[in-house]
Parts: structure tokens; sequence; C-alpha cells
């Protein structure tokens, strides 16, 4: 069955990426680097993010830092099927250097 709301970022996901722009940390020197970290997790019933996984990361430590920056995450509004919270899978593309959504 489908997933009737899917969980979201309070604030949606425009600020969701303000808070990964503002929050991820690269060293000077890397910043040469373009591409873009893909992960998945698991948006949990409690809003808590779990399970992150990067599948397709770029190199000096991107997807680490991918993984550092959505552990701090708030949490979100969960998603739910026919009115009960459910654990949704999520996928996010991360672009490297961050767009910054000011």
């Amino acid at each position: 069955d489908a997933v009737n709301v899917k969980p979201e970022f309070e604030g949606g996901l425009k600020k969701f990426q303000k808070f990964i722009s503002n929050n991820t940390r690269y060293p000077d020197e890397e910043l040469q680097v373009k591409g873009r970290v893909e992960v998945n997790y698991i948006v949990e019933k409690d809003g808590t993010l779990s399970n992150i996984n990067v599948t397709k990361d770029i190199g000096y430590d991107t997807g680490a830092e991918a993984i550092r920056v959505l552990k701090k995450s708030p949490k979100w509004i969960p998603g739910t099927h026919n009115h009960r919270l459910v654990r949704v899978l999520y996928y996010l593309s991360i672009p490297i250097p961050p767009n910054n959504p000011n």
C-alpha cells in the first residue's frame, strides 16, 4: 500500500535544504568538489531519521558529512497511511557545494 501522507520537514523542503547548507562543513581545499551526494533514510513514526545510507558519494568525506548533518536534523512530521503513523523510506540528493537558499 502507498503512503497517504508523505513525511515532511517542518517548514518544507526549502527550509530543510537551508538547514543542510547551514550545517554542512567542508575544509576549504575541498570547495573545488562539485557533484551530488545521494542518501536515503527512514523517517520514523516519531519524526526522527534512522538508517541513513549514502548511495552516492563524491569523495572527500562528503558522504560522512551528509550523515553527520542528517543526524542533527530536527524531527520531521512523520508520514501516515490510513491515519496511522508509518515509517517511510526517503531519498535525498544533496548538491555539493550546497545551494544557499537564503
